[in-house]
């Protein structure tokens, strides 16, 4: 592979000459760009110098954030949509902290990341130095590897290796802490080939014992989830569901996978589900995971109702089977990918009551999906925006959102037909939305992004709005204000009726805000209003190139169900 010129320590004044040396801070640059690695989320630091240095002019596009919880976010969002890691830089102590939000999501989703952090000089360690903290201590119960570049000659091995540690089996956060002066020392240009990734496969006991459960079931279902998926295992698994006439279901917040508009797609799982899902589980009477495991949330709770006490199959590369509930009945050990593989070879008869099962669920899901009418009066509703929204949207939009019940709207009706067309957080993270927008809007320049946020969720992270004006990014972003953090005000209404406390929000006009960071801000009270306000928002994002964002405020008492 070759070796990019970049600046180095000990370079030659001659540019076409080749250097043969060169600084940890540039080898750590160079391997990234040789793993293919193409963009990278940074807040800068002073304690990893040397890696902006290398940056400089390097192929790899540096997206300078606002707010390290947003580079993690971003990072991890980049993880989840690709098959190699998003890549976070921060620096050491409070940057770390501020990044750590991002590491538990990324643990907790199984998305491949790594996050970068400048620490101190090695001879200040264990002395309360400027902005020292135990990076072992902080990160490796929620990481699958903690990595401290001690030797400044293993910066390639050491980046190769957390490359291929956040990618390999259940794919997950590394943390690689640079000690400064182990960054500006200067090392031989050596070379480390990328180490392969075992993506396992459907061997042929594995084939044969999923044939026979599946020719002897009425009802299976498949359920989709994890983001450790291609576009291509997407569109082979649709296409053979459809030909057998059989049911998928998706894990929460992890729509798309099998398109919207699919006759084998039969909803989502997880919090806040419809009765149509609980119906699926009462009913199976064989269940496929592929991508995810039955976890607390496809379970509610670590609840088992019937269909869990059926034959299941669990695709997984994680061998521990970490976060699963109740029996097992048989694991595959393959990535998505390698299972659909073989899958599409399996001989199967496809039986009638297949496909019988799969309609009557298809219209039960149709059916919730359908868009709801649209207002005319009265105070502005979500309801109106979605049934304006949907049906200009583009064929392969993507929504991103992070956590609260301002992302039910989403779950129900936004079309996810192309994949990757949902960006969120399984671990419920407030402040993911805007960040996700940035990924999104970077990785897919000719998609359409939209991006649905609540008022205590914006605001976790709405300052990096900047880094959207800053890069020319044009998301289209829905803030569903209702005064008031609406999840916990559910919980609180069921455990303690009446006795409001803690929930309640005053907020800033977010259509100023926007403004302010550069886009277009519309603030929108009265129903009747909404569909001029989408009208203008998508204009500015398709024709004008900046981001549009719609204030919707609406009564505290709007659902989507």
């Amino acid at each position: 592979m070759a070796i990019l010129d970049l600046p180095r320590s000990s370079a030659s004044e001659n540019p076409t000459e080749t250097t043969t040396t060169e600084t940890a801070g540039h080898a750590i640059v160079r391997t990234l760009e040789e793993h293919g690695i193409r963009r990278a989320f940074v807040v800068p630091g002073e304690s990893y110098l040397e890696v902006l240095d290398g940056l400089h002019e390097s192929q790899i596009d540096t997206i300078v954030c606002r707010h390290e919880g947003g580079a993690a976010y971003m990072a991890e969002a980049n993880g989840k949509l690709g098959e190699l890691p998003g890549v976070a830089m921060v620096t050491r102590g409070p940057g770390a902290a501020n990044a750590l939000v991002g590491v538990h999501t990324a643990w907790q989703d199984s998305t491949p990341m790594i996050l970068f952090i400048g620490l101190i000089p090695l001879d200040h360690r264990d002395r309360e130095a400027f902005q020292e903290f135990d990076i072992r201590g902080w990160f490796e119960a929620g990481a699958k590897r903690v990595m401290v570049l001690d030797t400044a000659k293993r910066a390639a091995e050491t980046v190769a290796e957390a490359v291929f540690a956040a990618r390999s089996g259940r794919p997950g956060p590394v943390v690689v802490g640079l000690p400064e002066d182990v960054l500006r020392e200067v090392v031989p240009v050596e070379t480390h080939p990328i180490i392969p990734v075992a993506t396992g496969g459907l061997v042929s006991d594995d084939g044969e014992r999923l044939r026979a459960a599946l020719q002897n079931s009425e009802r299976p279902l498949f359920v989709t989830g994890g983001n450790d998926w291609t576009p291509e295992a997407s569109a082979e698994f649709t296409a053979w569901l459809e030909r057998n006439g059989i049911a998928a279901a998706a894990e929460w917040r992890t729509e798309g996978v099998v398109g919207f508009d699919s006759p084998s797609y039969v909803g989502p799982i997880g919090y806040g589900r419809p009765r149509p899902t609980y119906d699926l589980l009462e009913e199976t009477d064989l269940l496929i995971f592929v991508g995810t495991l039955p976890g607390d949330v496809l379970t509610g709770g670590y609840i088992a109702r019937q269909g869990w006490n059926r034959e299941n199959f669990l695709v997984s590369m994680d061998t521990g089977m970490r976060g699963r509930s109740g029996a097992v009945s048989h694991q595959i050990v393959a990535k998505p990918a390698a299972f659909v593989r073989g899958l599409a070879e399996l001989d199967l008869e496809p039986r009638p009551e297949w496909a019988a099962w799969t309609a009557r669920m298809r219209g039960q899901q149709e059916e919730f999906a359908a868009l709801p009418d649209a207002g005319t009066e009265g105070q502005a509703r979500m309801n109106t925006l979605m049934a304006t929204l949907v049906p200009q949207l583009d064929d392969d939009a993507i929504v991103t959102f992070g956590a609260g019940e301002h992302t039910n709207w989403a779950h129900r009706y936004f079309p996810t037909r192309a994949y990757p067309s949902m960006v969120s957080c399984g671990n419920g993270s407030m402040g993911y939305s805007v960040p996700a927008a940035v990924t999104s809007t970077l990785r897919y320049p000719g998609r359409q992004v939209v991006t649905v946020a609540g008022d205590g969720e914006f605001l976790m992270n709405g300052q990096e709005l900047a880094t959207l004006a800053q890069y020319g990014l044009a998301p289209l972003i829905v803030v569903m204000d209702n005064q008031e953090y609406s999840t916990i005000r559910t919980h609180q209404e069921r455990h303690h009726p009446g006795r409001i406390s803690g929930t309640q929000l005053r907020n800033p006009d977010f259509a100023l805000m926007a403004q302010a960071f550069g886009g277009v801000g519309i603030r929108v009270t009265d129903d009747a209003d909404v569909p001029a306000a989408v009208a203008q928002a998508l204009q500015v994002t398709r024709e004008e190139g900046r981001f549009a964002l719609i204030h919707l405020i609406v009564d505290q008492r709007e659902q989507a169900y």
